[in-house]
C-alpha cells in the first residue's frame, strides 16, 4: 500500500507573517463556574484570561531565577489550573519578553552613552560662556549663564545615573524593571488617577495561543467557517476536571468546553483567510479584551513568499520620502527617466471621504509624479498609520503594474541625537520616515514586488545641481531619480554643465558683494574657503571609487553648502 505523501511544512526563513486584525463576539459560555479558579461574578473567559495572565507574570519572574521551560511547564498546570498548550504559551511568551529586554539594555546604554557625551560638551561650552561672562562683570549675562550651567548639570547628572544603573544591569546579567499592564498606567494609579480595577483589568485582559500544524490549526483558540460566515471557540481549560491516570501516569483530564461566537474579519481579508484554513495553515491567535469591554483578535499566519513578479532588467522606481508624502520616478535600466505607459493610472484609494484634496496626485508624462496627503504632517497616530498603510498600497500598485522593484533611502533616524539638538527632534519626531519605508516594504515583499534600499546621503543635492533643471521638475522628483539610478549602479560625475552652474553662482556672489559690502554678505571669507575646497575635490571626484563619490564629505557636501549659502 502506498504511502500518503507527507504535508510540505513552511520553512521559517522562506515565510511572511500575514496578521489580520478582527473582532470576536462572545456569544455561548459554559453554565458552570470553577469554585476553585474563579473569582466574584466572573465569566469563565474572564477567569482562563486572568490565569493566563498569571501564569505569564509567575514564569517571568522564575525564568530570571534560572528556571527550564520543561519545568514551568509542568508545575504551572498545577498552580494556574490551565492546560499544557497554554501554560507552555505563558512561558514562551515571558521568555520573549527577556530577551527583547536584553536586547534592547544594549541598545539602550549605545544610546544613553551618547547623549550623555553631548550633554558634557554642552555642558562645557556654558561653563565657557559663564567664565567669559564673569570677566565682562555683566550682572544679566552672568545669572542667564549660571541658570544654564544648573540645568545642564542637572541633565549630566541624570544621564550618568541612568547610565550607571543600565551598566550594573548588564553586568549582573539582570533587566531594568518591567510593568505588566503599563508603566504609564501604574503611574497614574500611584498617584490616583486611575482606579485599581483599571490597573487589575490591563493585566489580565489577553489570551494567547500559538498555532500546530499537526493540529491543523490551533487546538486552544480556534477559526471555523460555516454558512459563509467566520466563528471562534476559545478553550476554557480550567473547567477540565481529572477522571483518572493513564499507564504512564498522566492524568486524564475531561474535554474542556469553549467559548463560542461569530468573529468579524475586514471584507479585504477574508477570502484569504478562508483559503489559508482550507488548506490547514497553522494560525496564532491573541485575544485582547479592550477597555470598553469588545475583544481585539490578533490572527497570524506563516505564509511562503510569493514568487517575484519584478525584474531589475526593466529599471527601478524610485522612491523619495517626504513629510506629506513621496516623489516617484519611473527610472530606466540605462539610468534615464521613462515615460509612463498607456493606460497608465494611478490607482486612487478608496473609503477616505474625509475632505477635498486629502489624496493629491500630480503626475508628469517624462516620467515623474508626487503623491501627497497632507495629513501625514500632523495627524494623529491611529489616522497617520491608516493613509500611511493607504500611500503604502498605491506606491506597491504603481511597482506592480510597471514590474519594476522599488528603489528607497535606507534613511536611519535614531535616537542618539534626542534631547541635543531641538530643532531635529521637532523635524524627526513630525517626519514618519520609519513607519511608510516599513509599510512600503512589508506590502511589498507580500507582493512580490521587489525592494532595493540604498545609501542615502546626497540624494537631494545630486538632484538640485544635475537634474532638476534639466527634466523641468522639483527636487523630490529629481532626488528620486538619483536614488533609482543608484539601485542600478550608477556613479554620479562632475559634468562641464555643471561646472559651468558653478562658475555662474560664483560671479553673482561676486557680484553680490560688490553692491552689499560687508562679512555676512555676498562673497564672505566663508564661501571663499568653500570655493577653494571645492576646486580641489571637483579636480578628482571622476576618479574616485563610487563609495568615495558617495561619502559624506565628497564633493556633494561642499555643494550642498553652497547651495544654502547662495540663496
Amino acid at each position: 500500500m502506498k504511502k500518503p505523501k507527507k504535508k510540505a511544512t513552511i520553512n521559517p526563513d522562506e515565510s511572511i507573517k500575514y496578521t489580520v486584525c478582527a473582532e470576536w463576539f462572545p456569544e455561548s459560555f459554559p453554565a458552570r463556574r470553577s469554585l476553585r479558579w474563579g473569582r466574584g461574578g466572573e465569566d469563565p473567559l474572564a477567569t482562563e484570561m486572568r490565569l493566563f495572565c498569571s501564569c505569564q507574570r509567575w514564569a517571568f519572574n522564575r525564568l530570571q531565577e534560572g528556571r527550564s521551560r520543561e519545568e514551568l511547564k509542568r508545575e504551572g498546570q498545577k498552580l494556574f489550573g490551565i492546560n499544557s498548550r497554554f501554560c507552555d504559551d505563558a512561558v514562551l511568551k515571558a521568555k520573549a519578553i527577556i530577551e527583547s529586554q536584553r536586547g534592547l539594555l544594549a541598545l539602550e546604554i549605545e544610546e544613553t552613552e551618547t547623549k550623555l557625551a553631548r550633554a558634557r560638551k554642552k555642558l562645557g561650552w556654558a561653563e565657557k560662556d559663564l567664565g567669559k561672562a564673569v570677566e565682562a562683570n555683566d550682572p544679566v549675562k552672568i545669572e542667564k549663564a549660571e541658570r544654564i550651567v544648573h540645568g545642564r548639570k542637572a541633565r549630566v547628572k541624570k544621564l550618568k545615573t541612568k547610565l550607571d544603573e543600565l551598566k550594573t544591569h548588564q553586568n549582573n546579567g539582570t533587566i531594568p524593571t518591567v510593568v505588566f499592564g503599563g508603566r504609564s498606567l501604574w503611574k497614574r494609579a500611584c498617584r490616583g488617577r486611575a482606579t485599581k480595577e483599571e490597573w487589575r483589568n490591563a493585566r489580565q485582559d489577553r489570551l494567547y495561543a500559538r498555532g500546530d500544524e499537526t493540529k491543523g490549526g490551533n487546538p486552544n483558540i480556534k477559526i471555523s467557517y460555516r454558512s459563509g460566515e467566520f466563528a471562534l471557540s476559545v478553550t476554557i481549560s480550567h473547567l477540565s476536571e481529572q477522571t483518572g491516570t493513564d499507564s504512564r501516569g498522566r492524568p486524564v483530564m475531561t474535554r474542556a468546553p469553549r467559548v463560542e461566537g461569530k468573529l468579524w474579519l475586514p471584507e479585504k481579508h477574508r477570502l484569504k483567510v478562508w483559503e489559508l484554513l482550507l488548506l490547514g495553515t497553522p494560525y496564532t491567535v491573541e485575544l485582547i479584551r479592550g477597555r470598553d469591554g469588545r475583544y481585539r483578535v490578533h490572527i497570524s499566519f506563516a505564509i511562503t513568499a510569493p514568487e517575484p513578479v519584478t525584474s531589475p532588467s526593466r529599471g527601478y522606481l524610485g522612491m523619495d520620502t517626504n513629510p506629506d508624502g513621496v516623489a516617484l520616478a519611473n527610472v530606466n535600466y540605462f539610468g534615464q527617466p521613462e515615460p509612463w505607459p498607456e493606460g497608465f493610472t494611478v490607482p486612487h484609494p478608496k473609503a477616505l471621504h474625509k475632505f477635498a484634496g486629502e489624496f493629491q496626485v500630480t503626475v508628469q508624462p517624462n516620467g515623474f509624479l508626487y503623491i501627497k496627503i497632507p495629513e501625514l504632517a500632523y495627524s494623529r497616530g491611529y489616522r497617520r498609520t491608516y493613509l500611511i498603510g493607504v500611500l503604502a498600497r498605491v506606491v506597491v500598485d504603481i511597482a506592480k503594474f510597471l514590474g519594476k522593484p522599488i528603489a528607497l533611502e535606507d534613511l536611519d533616524f535614531g535616537k542618539d541625537r534626542l534631547d541635543t539638538d531641538r530643532k531635529f527632534n521637532r523635524m524627526a519626531a513630525n517626519f514618519p520616515f520609519k513607519k511608510i519605508i516599513e509599510a512600503v516594504m512589508r506590502r511589498a515583499f507580500k507582493e512580490g514586488i521587489g525592494v532595493e534600499p540604498v545609501w542615502p546621503a546626497h540624494t537631494s543635492t545630486i538632484g538640485y545641481y544635475k537634474y532638476m533643471e534639466r527634466y523641468g521638475v522639483i527636487v523630490h522628483h529629481a532626488a528620486a531619480l538619483v536614488i533609482a539610478r543608484r539601485a542600478i549602479g550608477f556613479r554620479e560625475c562632475i559634468t562641464s554643465e555643471l561646472k559651468q552652474k558653478i562658475r555662474v553662482i560664483k560671479e553673482k556672489l561676486n557680484q553680490k558683494v560688490d553692491s552689499l559690502p560687508g562679512e555676512g554678505r555676498g562673497m564672505t571669507r566663508k564661501v571663499k574657503r568653500l570655493f577653494k575646497r571645492l576646486e580641489g575635490k571637483i579636480l578628482i571626484h571622476n576618479g574616485l571609487t563610487r563609495f568615495k563619490q558617495e561619502s559624506f564629505y565628497s564633493v556633494w557636501h561642499e555643494l550642498k553648502q553652497l547651495a544654502l549659502s547662495s540663496r
